[in-house]
């Protein structure tokens, strides 16, 4: 009896288990696109997690914090990203990258492969040619590329055209790649820190730009996100990434024009991380 009776409990162990792994795999894998804009300070940086589980990285901020970030985001034992994106090769938001590729293996790495005289942008060169050599596939940002991801979809939409090997004497901020993510209904658009011309540009391409959430180009200079642009994007709610700096980011300017298309707008210098979760129908601010 004694030895049917520990049987017994042994199988309701198991079973309660197997229920326990169960939940822990459904809450790892939900159903649902996760969108979090890092607060990173002066600088932007975006993780994002796919329904399916695919790990996606836009930009890396100013500094190593985002590797506090990833820590946070990140199972400690996952040490492999998906994708990573790098808008354009500044300081703000590449520094982040330099220190999160030496200790994350990536898939997938998309820029714009133009050319920049600045340490940083040697120790990025570096950083490619060391994860190539582990097996990452390194894609040039050109209007009209699409990567799949589960069920999500991200469009690249700017530059127009491949920008790889052109030199940038000042400001890379006019080849910046702006891409879409694109999960049911829901979608988000990364402007980096492009400006009015570029918006123009990608108003005029006929590229569809609307879009759901809105990362606002250049920290909210006032050179960018135009009444034309806010125009077609239409967005709901817009992000500006911003810490502690003395440009007077984000300007009045860019926020009156935001608020007056009544856009609900976070800072991340206010709001902190600001994570969006979306499940193709509906989206909500965590």
């Amino acid at each position: 009896m004694q030895k049917k009776t520990k049987i017994f409990t042994a199988g309701i162990l198991i079973i309660l288990n197997i229920y326990a792994w169960q939940n822990v795999f459904a809450l790892y894998f939900p159903h649902n696109l996760k969108v979090d804009f890092l607060n990173v300070g002066q600088g932007d940086s975006a993780f994002i997690e796919t329904p399916e589980g695919h790990q996606i990285l836009i930009d890396g901020g100013p500094s190593s914090a985002l590797l506090a970030k990833l820590s946070v985001n990140m199972p400690v034992w996952d040490k492999t990203i998906d994708l990573v994106i790098l808008t354009h090769p500044e300081s703000d938001h590449m520094q982040g990258l330099l220190f999160a590729l030496q200790k994350y293996k990536v898939g997938y790495i998309l820029w714009s492969g133009i050319k920049k005289s600045a340490p940083e942008y040697t120790m990025w060169l570096k950083v490619l040619d060391e994860q190539k050599k582990m097996g990452a596939k390194i894609l040039i940002a050109q209007a009209g590329q699409e990567i799949k991801a589960g069920n999500v979809l991200i469009n690249t939409m700017y530059p127009l055209k491949s920008m790889e090997g052109q030199e940038m004497k000042s400001s890379s901020n006019d080849s910046c790649v702006v891409a879409k993510i694109i999960y049911g209904k829901d979608s988000f658009l990364f402007t980096g820190d492009i400006d009015t011309k570029a918006e123009k540009q990608l108003v005029n391409s006929g590229e569809n730009i609307l879009a759901t959430v809105l990362k606002v180009a250049h920290h909210g200079s006032k050179y960018s996100t135009s009444d034309l642009f806010l125009e077609n994007v239409k967005p709901a709610f817009a992000v500006v990434d911003v810490g502690k700096n003395s440009y007077g980011h984000p300007t009045p300017e860019a926020l009156n024009r935001l608020a007056n298309f009544g856009i609900n707008i976070f800072r991340t210098d206010k709001n902190g991380d600001v994570v969006f979760v979306s499940d193709g129908e509906n989206i909500i601010k965590e």
